[in-house]
């Protein structure tokens, strides 16, 4: 069962997996004319319905090597493409993909549509607590903050859909991710504080 879960007009759907509960794993289900895109997805109870409504699945997009989660499953169960890092457009899509990073331990591609302003991340950036400092709601992975995915400032979302956390929307979304991305450095002691205080909680 999910712990939280979000609709985007007629346009997408968020939701959270409830396990691990600390660690907020963003799934997202993205529909354009009639296809739906599902992205770093877990599955879950009820879920199918709730995609069936926004349209036929036409694939399956992972957006980091480390996040397999039931992106394979869900490809083979609806008989579609399992797009693993697509480092170019997803025939089909409205999305532009971004390429956040490329090492042997690290690997993450990002999705931008334009036509919603909607920028879909797996896990450079979150909204999950640990990622963020006091009076934050976006945030950087904590060790993507000496190596800030600088090329994001490009954008201007009006949508954050993460793969940690909650998803954002609103006017403020582009000025939140700028602000997250210019001070993750200095903001580093913040967050290490948050994920102290956020452990003494639990």
């Amino acid at each position: 069962m999910q712990i939280s879960l979000t609709t985007h007009d007629d346009w997408g759907l968020s939701w959270i997996a409830a396990e691990p509960a600390h660690m907020q794993r963003g799934s997202h289900a993205l529909a354009h004319r009639g296809g739906v895109w599902l992205v770093d997805a877990v599955d879950g109870e009820g879920l199918a319905e709730r995609i069936a409504a926004l349209g036929k699945v036409r694939g399956v997009i992972q957006l980091m090597d480390r996040h397999p989660r039931d992106c394979a499953a869900l490809a083979d169960r609806y008989g579609v493409p399992h797009h693993l890092l697509p480092r170019t457009a997803v025939p089909g899509t409205p999305f532009t993909a971004i390429v956040l990073a490329n090492r042997p331990w690290w690997r993450e591609v990002a999705l931008w549509w334009p036509e919603r302003r909607a920028l879909i991340v797996a896990e450079a950036v979150g909204t999950a607590p640990y990622y963020l400092a006091a009076g934050q709601r976006i945030g950087l992975h904590p060790l993507m903050r000496l190596t800030p995915p600088a090329k994001l400032r490009r954008h201007e979302p009006e949508h954050l859909l993460p793969g940690h956390g909650p998803a954002v929307s609103g006017t403020g979304v582009a000025a939140d991710l700028r602000r997250a991305i210019t001070h993750s450095v200095r903001d580093i002691p913040g967050v290490l504080g948050a994920m102290v205080r956020g452990r003494r909680a639990a």
